[in-house]
């Protein structure tokens, strides 16, 4: 897959052509600066690119941003792009506070993008939402993000915010907008398994991989009702773990034509069910579960074991970005309410998460703890990338 220039977006709502070669620090100072240019002192990009190193180097509020800003050395923050003094913890709250967090989610998103081209195979990007739990806004309500995962990588390549006003629904198809997704492998929840995203994704030239359940009441029936108990097992694992034995049956059956199976879904051209019998081995009792899902993807394009493997790695999402920040940052009890300043705080965890994985460390704390040693190390990390 060829992936086009990378855009960014600037002031006037234009956009401009991102160069492969163009570094992370050099994607943040060209966000929009959000302050009236009469007596800015300290550029946007360096603002932005001192709260990245921060949080690399371990910081997990603003507060602690703006120590590790006032404890670094003149040579790191001449390098940051300070010119003289550091800023302190007040600028730099309310530098984040005022930024878009759409534009910085789309800026690092499109980076991220284009840095992790795969040489071989397709992209599988797994999508769902999460909120914040110690945030609040104007009904009550938490701020709610909806993230994008490259399922191999774990590395995150775009985020959205999510109005109190709407839902995570047509906010995907607006994140992938800003996304090249031809021939990219689409995972989602029961909750987008919805005719008018599985179009758009189609259209574009991508594959959607969805779960079926009582949300689509008549599609779930259409799936039940095919001739399941004629069709071969294609896979059967068992695996042990979590305190259970569980064993995965995997079916598959092509549905090319609709109105022939009773299945009429856009671009639908396979069927899954997968039977989980589990037994849990403290209390010996036995549970059943059944999977539906549907894709766009035909036999010729990738095998049902395959395709399987992808579904159940949609949960990546939740073990490697979502719990990493809940338990690594302790996000959920961050109280960073004011204007855009827990969205961008999100970004800034999960570029972190992203560029610790792209630098080989598979535990994220301990890349934390390694970079939060010297004041040198963070910048290194962001210069090297």
């Amino acid at each position: 897959m060829i992936t086009p220039p990378v855009e960014l977006v600037c002031e006037g709502g234009e956009s401009v052509p991102l160069p492969a070669a163009m570094s992370l620090l050099d994607v943040l100072g060209e966000v929009v600066d959000p302050r009236a240019r009469r007596g800015v002192r300290y550029s946007a990009g360096a603002m932005s690119a001192a709260a990245l190193a921060a949080v690399v180097a371990g910081a997990r509020s603003l507060t602690a941003i703006g120590q590790w800003v006032g404890e670094a050395p003149a040579s790191v923050l001449s390098q940051l792009g300070f010119e003289g003094s550091a800023p302190t913890e007040s600028t730099i709250r309310r530098f984040l506070q005022a930024l878009d967090p759409d534009a910085l989610d789309k800026a690092i998103g499109e980076w991220m993008w284009r840095r992790t081209a795969p040489a071989r195979g397709r992209r599988v990007v797994s999508f769902d939402g999460k909120s914040l739990r110690g945030t609040r806004e104007g009904d009550g309500r938490s701020t709610h993000l909806l993230s994008g995962v490259c399922q191999q990588l774990g590395v995150i390549l775009g985020q959205i915010g999510v109005d109190t006003k709407t839902n995570e629904i047509p906010m995907l198809r607006e994140l992938l907008a800003g996304i090249d997704i031809d021939g990219m492998i689409v995972t989602a929840d029961a909750m987008h398994t919805n005719r008018d995203t599985a179009t758009y994704i189609t259209d574009l030239g991508g594959y959607y991989l969805l779960t079926v359940k009582d949300n689509q009441p008549s599609l779930r029936k259409a799936l039940k009702r095919l001739p399941w108990h004629s069709i071969r097992t294609h896979d059967r694992a068992r695996t042990r773990g979590h305190g259970r034995h569980e064993t995965r049956t995997l079916k598959a059956l092509e549905i090319v034509g609709g109105a022939s199976t009773g299945v009429e879904f856009p671009g639908a051209r396979l069927a899954l069910k997968i039977t989980r019998p589990r037994v849990d081995t403290r209390t010996r009792k036995f549970q059943s579960a059944t999977v539906y899902a549907i894709t766009s993807l035909s036999a010729a394009e990738a095998t049902p074991r395959q395709i399987a493997a992808w579904l159940r790695g949609h949960w990546h999402i939740e073990n490697r970005v979502h719990c990493v920040r809940d338990v690594t940052f302790d996000e959920d009890r961050c109280r960073v309410r004011t204007g855009a300043g827990a969205q961008v705080m999100a970004t800034l965890r999960n570029t972190t998460i992203g560029l610790l994985r792209l630098r080989g460390h598979h535990s994220i704390a301990s890349g934390l703890r390694y970079h939060s040693y010297q004041h040198e190390r963070p910048l290194e990390l962001l210069k090297s990338c």
